[in-house]
Formats: C-alpha cells, structure tokens, sequence
C-alpha cells in the first residue's frame, strides 16, 4: 500500500509592520480624497477644507477633524497579528493626522494630484521632492537647509511645522509627494533612534532624484492613490 503524501501545512500570513499599515492607511485616504476633490465633488472639497486647518498642529487639539480621518482599520487585528498596543495607536494615529493634514494643505487649489506614489523611475520621497525644488545644474541652499531643518526637530508637532514649510515650496512649484511614504516615516520618527532612520531615508532619497528631470517625470495625469 503506497502511503499518502503528506500535505504540506498553509504557510502562516506574514505580519505587516506597523508603519506599513499605517502608509497604507494614508495611500486609501488621501487616494479617495484626492480623486473626489479632483473631480470636484463637494464632500471631498470639504474635507480637504477642513483638513488643512490641521496641518503643522496636533492631532488632539482640531475637534472638527475627529471622525473624519478614520483610524478604525488600526484597532482591528489582521490574520496572525498580535493587536497594536497604546502607544503604537498613538504614534500610529498622530503619524496618520500628520500626513492627512499636511498633504490637504499641498493640495489646495492644485489641479493635479499632489500625492503621487513613490516609484524608482519617479522617486516620490520627501528628499527626492525637495532636489525637485533646485536647479539642475546647483543647489538651493535655502532648500536644502529647511530639510537638514526638518531632520532635526525634537519632536512629530515641530516636525509637522517644519514639513509644512517645505511643503508650502513644494506647493508653489506643483511638486507632488508620496504621503503614504511620509505616513510610515512620521510613525517610526516617533521611535527610539527613529529620526536618524529616517533621515537616512531622506538622504538616500535626495540623491536618488536625477539632476535633471525627464518629461515622462512631470505631473501631468491624476493618480487616484
């Protein structure tokens, strides 16, 4: 008698790290904002609106934005997931409030999308978007010192503040940034020898834009993420 061949066991799902579910979270909200208000529909206008008086400030301290940037799908426990514990749920909400906010502010009465993904042809990082902001052939100074800035704020509230600054240039120019990115990056800054991580990050992302910007780079067509 030929003895059955065992079954091999289901492999076990694969956790995703919490700064991954908090992008994650960003790339559905702000995708579904950005497209509403793209197409000008009113409750995204407002929404947008509303969430660009929060940019720069604290999560706790704008009431009109509780229940609107929904942070529910963080409280629920994924397949294989151990439930996130107070302090993640912190982080992970003012890292989510942060992005949301500052990318609304980017967004005002910008035509095309001001969140584009973050790709190796188009890099999307915060770096890569602040070289965007200089010439080809030389370096803006001011520019660059508002990122080592950035790099340096004690804490996620002076963080946000500085981000907006650039984010204001960014905004002048129509220079798009991957927010779902930011999202992950503003969660692990909250950890211990979290903002040396992430400025590493915005490092290998300044270098990682090209000097010069090739025509397919340009953001020309709505991006619904």
């Amino acid at each position: 008698m030929t003895p059955a061949t065992p079954v091999p066991a289901p492999a076990a799902p694969v956790a995703v790290p919490v700064h991954r579910r908090v992008a994650d979270l960003a790339a559905a909200h702000i995708g579904s904002w950005q497209q509403g208000y793209l197409q000008d529909r009113p409750q995204a206008v407002a929404a947008l609106a509303r969430l660009r008086r929060g940019a720069g400030r604290e999560a706790g301290q704008m009431p009109d934005l509780w229940g609107l940037i929904d942070t529910d799908p963080l409280h629920t426990r994924p397949d294989n997931t151990r439930p996130l514990g107070e302090v993640e749920l912190v982080r992970a909400e003012n890292a989510l409030h942060a992005a949301c906010t500052l990318w609304a502010f980017h967004q005002q009465s910008r035509t095309t999308p001001m969140h584009r993904r973050h790709s190796r042809e188009r890099p999307g990082g915060l770096g890569a978007a602040v070289r965007r902001l200089m010439p080809a052939d030389g370096t803006d100074e001011p520019a660059r010192k508002r990122l080592v800035r950035a790099g340096t704020a004690p804490d996620l509230v002076t963080l946000a503040q500085r981000l907006r600054d650039i984010v204001a240039l960014l905004r002048r120019d129509d220079i798009p940034l991957d927010y779902a990115l930011l999202a992950g990056q503003l969660y692990a800054w909250q950890w211990p020898d979290g903002p040396a991580t992430v400025r590493r990050a915005w490092g290998r992302s300044f270098h990682e834009q090209r000097q010069t910007r090739p025509a397919s780079d340009e953001n020309t067509t709505p991006d619904s993420e």
